[in-house]
């Protein structure tokens, strides 16, 4: 009898404790789907993985916080913009270089002295269209920090207290990572003036992000800097001014600068070696250089629609539309015109933004 007993107790302590595992595998389960940063976290691992090899430093340890902002870490291999790049600008790319990239990529020579400190903020404003966003993307590409592209979405949380948080992640993980830059786009839109009518949680964000960015505890030293663009600077908080001693405007292009975005965006592809890019942009006055690469880019199609047309019309069989193609695929003979000089059927064919498009037919046909 005793045997039995002792049997059947440890038969029911058995199944006791596999009842206990199962019920802990099943709670852990489901606390893992109901972790809101759990895919988050996956990406951020991947993350840092790859920013470890691109370093070669060992893989950093992070806070739950500190992985949601890792997601938005940009990796420069994958960005295909470069000061060559962009046209015009080019007293403001050399400043950038001075100021933000030369630092980063050569603390050695501002190492002495307080007055050669790494530059804490600098501000890129401006009309929209302009090149801000591309002169960042050539920053990050260039200088070889690790660049964070900071998502205002990324920062809001339903949960009490977890935006200031995540604001602090973004300093923490950029002191890990150092030398890094932090960039806001539509700096506005998150860091503008306070005011009595905001919620208590973007005040209170907004807060966080300036102790940390210039206060009390911040470290002097670190190579961490912070980017902003606007097209909108009066909208700024002062005291986020204060912290951006370093502002650049970039503006609507002059007849020159515009000759040089002329020149980069056609670059490699088919034109007229006679192409006059100065007339073309002196007759694109306060066009931006996105004005001008969607006109370039409307441009283009030209030649694909008549080759359309005509083969519509019957006038091309499709052997002699495939031949011609590829020499008029990437074709661009266009002049530009004053919108007052084009015949009235091309005017129905031109949307009104691109006002100044006329065809050279004969080259075409």
């Amino acid at each position: 009898m005793g045997g039995s007993s002792e049997t059947k107790l440890m038969q029911d302590l058995l199944l006791y404790a596999a009842s206990a595992a199962l019920s802990c595998l099943v709670l852990f389960a489901g606390l893992r789907h109901l972790d809101p940063n759990r895919e988050s976290s996956k990406k951020a691992l991947e993350h840092k993985k790859e920013i470890a090899k691109r370093l070669g430093r060992p893989l950093i340890q992070t806070n739950p916080y500190e992985d949601v902002i890792a997601c938005d870490i940009i990796n420069p291999d994958h960005i295909d913009v470069e000061f060559n790049s962009i046209g015009g600008l080019e007293t403001i790319k050399q400043a950038l270089f001075e100021l933000v990239i030369l630092p980063l990529k050569r603390p050695d020579l501002f190492s002495h002295g307080k007055l050669l400190g790494p530059q804490k903020g600098v501000l890129l404003y401006g009309p929209p269209g302009t090149g801000k966003t591309m002169l960042a993307k050539a920053i990050a590409k260039e200088s070889g920090a690790v660049f964070i592209n900071v998502r205002i979405s990324n920062l809001m949380s339903k949960w009490f207290g977890d935006a200031q948080k995540l604001v602090a992640a973004v300093f923490s993980l950029a002191y890990k990572l150092q030398p890094a830059i932090i960039f806001i786009d539509e700096v506005d839109s998150f860091l503008g003036q306070r005011r009595t009518t905001d919620h208590e949680a973007l005040l209170n964000m907004k807060t966080e992000f300036m102790a940390l960015w210039d206060g009390f505890t911040t470290d002097q030293n670190a190579q961490v800097m912070v980017l902003a663009a606007t097209n909108r600077p009066s909208e700024l908080d002062e005291a986020i001014l204060r912290r951006l001693p370093q502002a650049f405007e970039i503006g609507v292009p002059d007849q020159r600068e515009r000759t040089e975005i002329l020149k980069v965006v056609l670059k490699g592809e088919r034109v007229e070696d006679n192409i006059d890019f100065g007339h073309i942009a002196g007759l694109c006055e306060g066009y931006t250089g996105s004005d001008l690469f969607d006109l370039c880019k409307k441009a283009a199609y030209f030649p694909i629609r008549e080759l359309l047309d005509e083969e519509k019309k019957g006038k091309r069989s499709p052997v002699s539309i495939f031949k011609s193609f590829s020499s008029i695929f990437f074709c661009l003979n266009f002049f530009i015109f004053p919108i007052t000089m084009l015949p009235t059927a091309e005017l129905t064919r031109i949307p009104y933004q691109f006002q100044f498009l006329l065809t050279r037919k004969e080259q075409i046909n």
